[in-house]
């Protein structure tokens, strides 16, 4: 990439409106990112038709402070580039029918990019990162152990086979009447938890591939729960911040214990400058940041964590993924559609099942 080259990225997969300016020397103009968790918090979680409706009123606002904060108009875009999946559909159809009027009206190229891809290629971003290094992705809807080979190469070690960790946060923190988005809350419960107050299982660990489970884990928490309910009438403060404390500490060694049997598969390929990175929302929590730097540590190889604004979900990742398609004259789709479903390794197994809209992860 020597020319230079100028991408709008639009993001709205989930319940995050987001638009961001970034281009290919890896400077990001602008990164806008409008949330709506007061718009989903009376109801323990996102709803899907409410954010698909935000976004379509929030698109074009975010958009225009994107391009102002950069000091672009549209005509200094070289490309677009917008998540085409996976996620909420409502969301998806959102950002990629405003793209594609955009693209329409400017005459820009329109660029497809996989949401998960935006989130395996950040470390190229933040850190010029040499491919191939193995990337854990670990978010609300996906937990995965990746090598990624190039912008559109990735070789899929392992992943959970049920609920993604940032699922079993949100789904902990409706369980001990905490406010969503769970990660945060039960991070922040944690920090006055005992994490061996309560003997909670590391599922899977006795498994010598790289998959993950994480529904039981939470499953335990609910008992540990309803047996302190139905011994004392309820739960106090501290019986709390000790379940999330033990519970965060659950994750995390699964996670740390996945990462080391990820790591030595990815070595046998004898990378360059051998690295293991971390993206996704739950990459935030600091806890499992250390336990997988340790876990790389003891490996011998480097490990990265992006900037936490570009660990939840945002639109420079995804502009930068665009600019990485961009620059090996990836097709893209034509015509670009939105997906629900949109794996990254499309010749390994599905772990969670599939239909008529594909394969899930």
């Amino acid at each position: 990439m020597t020319a230079k080259r100028t991408i709008l990225g639009i993001e709205s997969s989930c319940d995050d409106t987001a638009a961001a300016v970034v281009q290919n020397d890896r400077t990001i103009l602008s990164n806008v990112v409008a949330g709506q968790t007061d718009l989903h918090a009376a109801f323990g979680g996102v709803v899907p038709e409410i954010a698909a409706r935000a976004h379509a009123e929030k698109l074009d606002f975010t958009i225009a402070r994107a391009l102002a904060e950069a000091r672009k108009s549209l005509s200094d875009i070289d490309a677009i580039a917008v998540t085409s999946g996976p996620g909420l559909i409502g969301g998806v159809i959102s950002g990629v029918m405003m793209a594609r009027g955009l693209a329409a009206g400017s005459g820009k190229p329109l660029i497809g990019v996989n949401h998960l891809a935006g989130h395996a290629l950040t470390p190229r971003l933040t850190d010029d990162l040499p491919f191939p290094y193995l990337m854990l992705l670990v978010s609300g809807g996906h937990c995965q152990f990746l090598i990624v080979k190039g912008p559109d190469s990735f070789t899929r070690l392992g992943g959970t086979i049920d609920d993604a960790p940032g699922e079993a946060f949100d789904k902990v923190a409706r369980l001990l009447g905490l406010p969503q988005p769970g990660g945060p809350s039960v991070e922040a419960e944690a920090k006055t938890g005992d994490p061996s107050a309560f003997a909670l299982p590391r599922p899977l660990l006795n498994r010598p591939d790289c998959d993950m489970s994480f529904s039981g884990l939470k499953t335990a928490v609910l008992r540990e729960r309803d047996k302190l309910v139905d011994a004392q009438g309820g739960i106090t403060r501290q019986n709390r911040a000790d379940l999330c404390a033990g519970f965060q500490s659950a994750v995390s060694d699964v996670l740390a214990a996945k990462a080391s049997r990820a790591l030595n598969d990815y070595l046998d390929l004898n990378p360059s400058q051998p690295t293991l990175a971390v993206a996704g929302g739950v990459a935030a929590n600091e806890q499992i940041r250390k336990a997988l730097q340790i876990a790389s540590d003891s490996a011998g190889v480097a490990f990265t964590a992006p900037p936490l604004s570009l660990c939840t979900d945002n639109a420079a990742m995804i502009a930068w993924a665009g600019l990485e398609l961009d620059a090996i004259q990836h097709p893209g789709l034509t015509p670009l559609v939105a997906r629900p479903r949109w794996p990254l390794d499309a010749t390994s197994p599905a772990m969670l099942g599939s239909g008529k809209k594909g394969a899930k992860a």
